[in-house]
């Protein structure tokens, strides 16, 4: 999600003005573009789960956190616990996992179901997802959510609108799934669908493409009782003219940028309607790049998310930066999130980050070693937004680096995931 230009809440919130944009505009964007995700996702390790077959879920209502603490679950988790595992080994793993969560004071659970175009459900509109193709006997998403509301945990189903697969991904995948008849149609390939090095995606400037992700966002709500709806900060994948050269010139705009940011306007309201036809009790939110400039280039208009109504219920921006980050310091940057967001229909909710304990951050400046020198970064980042009253919910990603970090990560994860637990219980 999070770490490549790609690839885890509620009171209403009043706010007034925006102050002038600083230095901040030119900090990195969170990642680069169009960069394979298995490079960037945090390695999972085994969790030694118990063989005991847990009991059958039961059917239970969904439920809304009034102070959302979020976590967010990424399918690169299923590579580990739904290949190949059985319907009990598969609800045993999310079992623990969300009892790992709540234990620590989370309350709300973001679980990626669709990354590549490909869905951890039976969908009419998506392909089977890549860790499931063994598994078609049962349903992943409703053993997830089941288990989530049986601990009383608020279900937000995470997903990537536009992203889809590899060309050897697409070739596998049945021609019953609209992208794989579009991968297919000579007009369509290249307009509809569009190569972006060595990954494909939707094209949003296509009226017939963001119906089709409407459709797929009315499917989830009405045949699952979710609590929310989360796309993350995969919009545009490259800054390049030829991506949508052909639709661009057909529009008549003069502007690539403007355009594009309409278009990305455009495919957030629809999603958004989506939702709200579907149960308008379901939230709508997006989590988009930490800065202002890493949104710019991906002509997510995040500005007016957070300024205007009918987009969503709450922004959710990435905000993995270290508290010394030279171009992006955590609090200017949480500060600058609570100036934009000024729509009272709108909540800011922000993310913090747990992968970078004990790594280099290339991207920081002065603080390049400050997540290797100081292993409190996320409690004491966790602490500075309670004391935020704009901020009305905090998420951490993800699950697998807070706990299930690599061997040498184990004591000092242990030990934030304790200063972490006690902010949120005492808070």
């Amino acid at each position: 999600m999070k770490k490549c230009s790609v690839f885890f809440l509620l009171p209403v919130i009043f706010l007034t003005g925006c102050t002038q944009q600083s230095k901040l505009e030119t900090a990195p964007s969170n990642a680069l573009f169009c960069k394979n995700i298995s490079e960037n996702v945090q390695t999972i390790q085994h969790l030694h789960l118990s063989e005991e077959k847990p009991d059958e879920p039961q059917s239970v209502p969904a439920v809304a956190a009034d102070t959302p603490y979020g976590m967010w679950f990424t399918a690169m988790d299923y590579a580990e616990i739904l290949s190949g595992k059985t319907e009990s080994e598969f609800q045993a793993a999310m079992q623990e996992r969300f009892q790992n969560a709540k234990s620590m004071g989370i309350n709300t659970v973001f679980v990626q179901v669709r990354a590549f175009a490909d869905a951890y459900y039976p969908s009419e509109y998506y392909a089977a997802g890549l860790f499931m193709s063994e598994n078609g006997s049962y349903d992943p998403l409703q053993i997830m959510l089941t288990e989530a509301h049986a601990q009383g945990l608020s279900f937000h189903a995470w997903i990537n609108p536009l992203r889809c697969q590899t060309d050897a991904q697409m070739e596998q995948m049945s021609e019953q799934y609209p992208v794989k008849q579009w991968y297919l149609d000579t007009e369509k390939n290249g307009n509809w669908i569009v190569k972006c090095e060595e990954r494909w995606w939707l094209n949003p400037a296509y009226p017939e493409v963001r119906q089709f992700i409407a459709n797929g966002v009315t499917e989830l709500v009405t045949n699952y009782d979710v609590d929310g709806i989360q796309i993350d900060d995969y919009f545009y994948p490259t800054t390049e003219a030829s991506f949508d050269a052909t639709a661009f010139q057909a529009s008549g705009a003069d502007n690539l940028s403007v355009w594009r940011k309409e278009q990305c306007n455009a495919l957030v309201q629809e999603m958004y309607q989506a939702v709200k036809t579907a149960d308008s009790s379901v939230l709508f939110g997006i989590s988009p790049q930490g800065t202002l400039s890493g949104n710019e280039r991906q002509c997510a208009d995040v500005e007016t998310w957070c300024s205007t109504a009918g987009y969503c219920d709450y922004i959710l921006p990435q905000l993995y930066f270290g508290l010394q980050n030279t171009s992006a310091p955590f609090a200017d940057m949480a500060a600058l999130w609570a100036e934009k967001t000024t729509c009272p229909d709108v909540s800011l909710w922000i993310g913090i980050c747990t992968y970078k304990l004990g790594q280099e951050d290339p991207w920081a400046g002065d603080g390049v070693t400050e997540w290797q020198t100081d292993p409190h970064i996320p409690s004491k980042e966790m602490a500075l937004l309670l004391s935020m009253e704009q901020v009305e919910g905090i998420a951490i990603y993800d699950y697998a680096s807070t706990f299930a970090p690599e061997d040498a990560m184990q004591d000092v994860l242990a030990e934030e995931r304790q200063q972490m637990q006690a902010l949120l219980l005492d808070n």
